[in-house]
């Protein structure tokens, strides 16, 4: 047949001869790409991302939402503490507190002030000048050294979020900064701070038409990310929109963003509206008057927990379960943790039947404490064990030193000293000169 192709004849593709040069190239790039990511500009601009990626990975395979802590020893606790949130606040002798970590508000006592309050009425609207807005892009967890630099700046200090972030920070796997720690570096700086739960609206636009901003503690709801803490800074008010005007850091524009007083008031509620304000030492007796009755910490715990009892009766679903946990956390601050130890309880029973439309604020024992406090000095030293485990497994990398400390404090009340110290070297360890674990090795006559 003529044209065609014999059939005789195969014909086969030609094959391109294997080189081996090939496969060099691909771990080549990957040693490139570490050298530049390592390299100090590079990694200081992408390692929060990259870290955010991965912890996103990790979350999607391990659902955070879904761990619940149910405590071992809490015997009609819930009963009870229902009973107490709507009976009036009984006195509670004090329990006698052993060296432990800072829970809250703590510092030097004030001086005694008569409140010197101006009867006449406050401006409509108040917005402070000399606020230099500062945000936290590009690092990771940053909100609190920038609002601290924020607060000193506006009292002329000379510094950056990256100068606080240096002092308050041991290292980058130290993922939260305490309020008392932005507090001791303020301090340490020569201003004043001061730290108290139970803040109110009226408060804040007070302090602020007397020309002191505040920073007040927030839950906040990130899309893709859930609940976080996050610290902002208040700088003015509109009463007739009824809006604060506050500096924020995490999102974009936030220079002079607003919040309703309603919007505020939400997400203060899940830090039992915790505010500090930073302020020049001459101006403290000033400072001091416009507080009033705030000067005085253990009245302003008890003023938390009015208003959190109130709330526990009258609120429902994740704000009932924040007013819970806010009346223990104004229990431990009162240092009547066999009270405190019976509302986490309830907290803790409120968090286990939120719907999953409701978003279980799976982080709150990274920012806060107080269960430790109430279970420990209630004698409740597995609870303190469980409950550090349970922290543990809402979080990608164990990187809570106040977790590890804790831990360490029920090992060793239980008798398991081995288990005990390794954990306390993990606080040291994440945590640079972590005080309380260094104390307890010292004690145990170990080295770090």
């Amino acid at each position: 047949m003529s044209g065609g192709i014999s059939r005789g004849v195969i014909i086969r593709p030609m094959r391109r001869r294997f080189r081996p040069a090939y496969l060099l190239v691909i771990p080549l790039l990957c040693l490139g790409a570490v050298i530049v990511y390592n390299i100090p500009f590079v990694h200081e601009r992408l390692a929060w991302r990259v870290d955010n990626l991965r912890v996103r990975i990790q979350y999607a395979l391990n659902p955070p939402e879904q761990v619940v802590f149910v405590p071992e020893e809490a015997v009609d606790a819930i009963v009870n503490a229902t009973l107490t949130a709507l009976a009036p606040t009984a006195t509670t002798t004090p329990t006698p507190t052993p060296t432990a970590t800072r829970q809250g508000p703590t510092e030097t006592p004030m001086p005694t002030v008569t409140p010197t309050l101006s009867p006449t009425p406050l401006p409509l609207v108040v917005q402070l000048e000399g606020v230099q807005y500062e945000d936290q892009h590009g690092r990771w967890n940053f909100c609190g050294m920038a609002n601290l630099s924020m607060a000193l700046n506006y009292w002329d200090w000379d510094g950056d979020r990256d100068d606080v972030g240096r002092a308050v920070r041991s290292s980058d796997d130290d993922k939260n900064i305490m309020p008392y720690e932005l507090q001791d570096f303020a301090l340490s700086e020569g201003y004043g701070a001061i730290i108290r739960y139970g803040g109110e609206i009226s408060l804040l636009q007070r302090l602020i038409v007397n020309g002191f901003p505040v920073m007040a503690e927030k839950g906040y709801d990130v899309d893709g990310v859930g609940w976080l803490g996050h610290y902002q800074f208040v700088t003015g008010y509109d009463e007739n929109q009824q809006v604060l005007v506050v500096q924020d850091t995490y999102i974009d524009e936030g220079e002079n963003h607003e919040f309703t007083y309603q919007e505020f008031i939400t997400g203060w509620r899940a830090f039992n509206y915790l505010f500090m304000v930073v302020y020049p030492l001459d101006r403290e007796m000033q400072l001091m008057a416009l507080l009033g009755d705030w000067v005085d910490v253990d009245w302003a715990a008890r003023h938390a927990l009015a208003i959190a009892q109130k709330e526990v009766s009258t609120l429902t679903g994740i704000d009932q379960y924040f007013a819970a946990f806010n009346v223990g956390s104004s229990h431990v601050a009162l240092r009547e943790y066999v009270d405190a130890a019976y509302f986490y309880d309830f907290a803790f029973q409120l968090y286990a039947e939120l719907a999953d439309d409701e978003h279980r604020p799976y982080r709150i024992m990274w920012y806060q404490t107080g269960p430790y406090f109430a279970y420990y000095y209630s004698a409740r030293y597995q609870d303190v064990v469980n409950l550090a485990n349970v922290t543990f497994d809402t979080i990608a990398d164990d990187v809570l030193e106040e977790s590890w400390y804790w831990r360490g404090m029920g090992q060793l009340a239980l008798g398991y000293t081995d288990n005990a110290i390794t954990d306390f070297r993990e606080a040291v360890r994440l945590h640079v000169g972590f005080a309380p674990a260094m104390f307890q090795l010292e004690q145990l006559g170990v080295s770090p």
